[in-house]
This record gives C-alpha cells, sequence and structure tokens, in this order.
C-alpha cells in the first residue's frame, strides 16, 4: 500500500491534472494529441468516445508494459478522477468569446499540466496510458522527448483519421514533454515509475 505522502502526490495530481484539461478544453483551440487520437479512431470506427478511450489506453498499456512500464493503482486512479475533475471542470468553465481570453486560458492550462502530471508520476504508483507510453522510451530517450513524441504522433494519426487539431494541439506537443520535466524537477519528484525508493515510503 502507499504511503501517505505518495497517496496525496497521487490524488493532488490527478486532480490537478484534471483541471489543467479541462482549461485546455474550455480554451476550445485543440487538445492534446493522445485525445485528438483517440476522437479519431472514434469518428473513424464510429465507436462512442469512451469505449475508443477505453481500447487506446489498454493498448498503450499493455505496449509500455511491453518495455516494462507496468500499471499500478496510479493508472487507474489517473484515468477515473482525471476524467471526474475534467467533467466538473468543463461543467463550470465556459469558453470566451474573444480570442485574447481563450488564449489567456490555453497559457493557464500548461503549468497546471504540467505540476499535475509530475506529481501524479512522482507517486510512483502507475502511470496513465499516455505518460506510460512516453515512459516506456526512457531510456533512451529523455521523457520530454518521448512524451513530445507520443503526443505529436497521436495528434498525426488522430487527424489523418478526421479529428481536428489546433494551437493547442501543437503547444502540447513542443511545450509540455519539457514543462513536466521542470516541473519535475522543481517538485523534486522522480517521474519514472518502479518501486519508490524507501525514504519516500517511510514519508
Amino acid at each position: 500500500m502507499p504511503s501517505l505522502g505518495r497517496l496525496t502526490l497521487l490524488l493532488g495530481g490527478c486532480i490537478v491534472l484534471g483541471i489543467g484539461v479541462a482549461l485546455l478544453l474550455t480554451a476550445d483551440l485543440g487538445s492534446d494529441g493522445y485525445s485528438t487520437l483517440v476522437n479519431g479512431i472514434a469518428l473513424s470506427f464510429g465507436l462512442p468516445f469512451v469505449v475508443a478511450n477505453l481500447v487506446v489506453g489498454v493498448v498503450f498499456v499493455a505496449l509500455a508494459a511491453a518495455r516494462k512500464v507496468y500499471p499500478g493503482i496510479g493508472t487507474v486512479v489517473q484515468v477515473a478522477l482525471v476524467g471526474a475533475t475534467v467533467s466538473v471542470g468543463l461543467e463550470l468553465l465556459s469558453t470566451p468569446d474573444g480570442w485574447p481570453a481563450r488564449i489567456a486560458l490555453l497559457v493557464a492550462a500548461f503549468p497546471v499540466l504540467a505540476v499535475g502530471i509530475a506529481a501524479y508520476l512522482g507517486s510512483r504508483t502507475g502511470a496513465g496510458p499516455a505518460e506510460a507510453a512516453g515512459l516506456a522510451w526512457d531510456p533512451p530517450v529523455p521523457f520530454k522527448w518521448s512524451y513530445s513524441a507520443v503526443q505529436g504522433g497521436g495528434a498525426l494519426v488522430g487527424w489523418l483519421l478526421g479529428a481536428t487539431i489546433g494551437a493547442g494541439t501543437i503547444a502540447v506537443i513542443v511545450l509540455l514533454g519539457p514543462l513536466v520535466d521542470l516541473a519535475a524537477r522543481m517538485l523534486r519528484v522522480d517521474v519514472h515509475q518502479g518501486p519508490a525508493p524507501v525514504d519516500a515510503d517511510a514519508a
């Protein structure tokens, strides 16, 4: 069972991440690459978004496990709690009419997303699908770049399947990985998965 400190990181990080996703979606300037992939598959195969999301998530987690990045309680909590937080956030927020306000929302989303991802991964309890896919290739590719590659690949495939992309999608591909790396260093957490150090368990 994870320690109280690690559970706090997991739950708090997932809630913060969900808020960041809600801000990103409310800005309505393009979603992240992973969501673009899911939306493209849903559109192409006539699936409900939730079904496509489940299928893509299972595939990503399985592929990551093949690279020895195994799922854990954090994998399940991330999917459930982030989804619930996003749903609440979207009910409370509305897309502004003016471009400056929408751009401001987009800009505000990035530090929130980065802190949320770094915190929940720092709990070392398991990664969600998109992050697990990035971590699966670190090493040899540092997470800040492998995560960008996952987001970029997802956006490209999703776009080819009929989903739309926007400035926010490009920003996620270019900026989010390096920002998560910066947030992890500022929070002094290790985003890589696996058994947590003994001193972290005792926290």
